[in-house]
């Protein structure tokens, strides 16, 4: 009741603390940055929307992922399959050999990054948004059905002292 009379303009409201409000309003500007940032930072990591909902619905099932070569990888196993076949001893064969072992390299290199990068750098976001903002947002909610409570007891207070000081003049 106390919040539809406000809304309607009926009702006077409890200001909260400016530094409050600033806090709160600090903290929305965060997540909402944190969000954009967090997804961003996936599709970096894993630019192919399939695999990335592929992982994510394995993540909520808590099971592994099946092992997968990624490109460098793939595209150096083709370069070391390819050498063997024309041969070690050639000049095309070994550099295709070479090339393909720098290339499996490069992928080790890229999927270390992006485990290190989930782990490190993806894990706090995600914390942050799943605990610390949630717990924000909860005692906010709280704060405010408080406020309600605080509001909705001043407006009977007032209208309590009004048929009081009415009843004094009317005896």
């Amino acid at each position: 009741l106390q919040f539809t009379e406000e809304k309607l303009g009926q009702a006077e409201k409890t200001e909260l603390d400016a530094h409050l409000e600033n806090l709160l309003s600090k903290a929305e500007c965060t997540k909402l940055w944190t969000e954009k940032i967090m997804k961003q930072t996936e599709v970096l990591l894993q630019p192919n929307p399939n695999a990335r909902i592929e992982e994510f619905v394995y993540e909520k099932l808590d099971r592994k992922a099946p092992s997968r070569m990624n490109n460098p990888e793939l595209l150096g196993q083709y370069m070391i399959d390819a050498g063997n076949e024309f041969g070690p001893g050639t000049a095309y064969g070994n550099a295709l050999i070479k090339c393909g072992e720098t290339q499996k390299r490069i992928g080790a290199a890229d999927r270390e990054l992006i485990q290190t990068s989930a782990i490190n750098f993806l894990t706090p976001l995600r914390n942050f948004i799943e605990g610390d903002y949630k717990t924000i947002t909860k005692e906010r909610k709280l704060l405010q059905n408080k406020r309600l409570d605080l509001d909705a007891a001043k407006t009977r207070l007032k209208k309590a002292k009004v048929a009081e000081a009415r009843a004094a003049v009317s005896r």
